[in-house]
């Protein structure tokens, strides 16, 4: 069975704050990736809404995913992009259960 850690983030921009928030998050994307056991930080934008994101993120492990919420970009985007979200974002954890596909990972 697979290991390592997959978390989906769901975040709501205040009305007229998209962009803001879409440019903190690809900041965000561009650190993470470069942290300790992080496979992929992809970030998504609605088509229905522009206000709402999605970020896919894999990890290696537990282990790795604390590191990166204790992470100075994760502080800095929490304190430039906070307040220009409409709610704290909805985060879930996972673990896949299926065999990964050739060419996957």
């Amino acid at each position: 069975m697979p290991t390592g850690i997959t978390v989906i983030a769901y975040i709501n921009a205040k009305t007229g704050h998209q962009d803001e928030v879409r440019r903190a998050l690809l900041d965000l994307a561009a650190q993470t990736r470069t942290e300790k056991g992080c496979i992929n930080y992809d970030v998504h934008q609605s088509l229905e809404s522009t206000t709402r994101f999605a970020i896919y993120e894999n990890w290696n492990s537990s282990a790795d995913l604390d590191a990166h919420a204790k992470a100075a970009a994760l502080r800095n985007f929490t304190r430039i992009a906070g307040p220009l979200l409409e709610r704290p974002a909805k985060i879930s954890k996972w673990i896949m259960v299926s065999e990964l596909s050739s060419g996957s990972r």
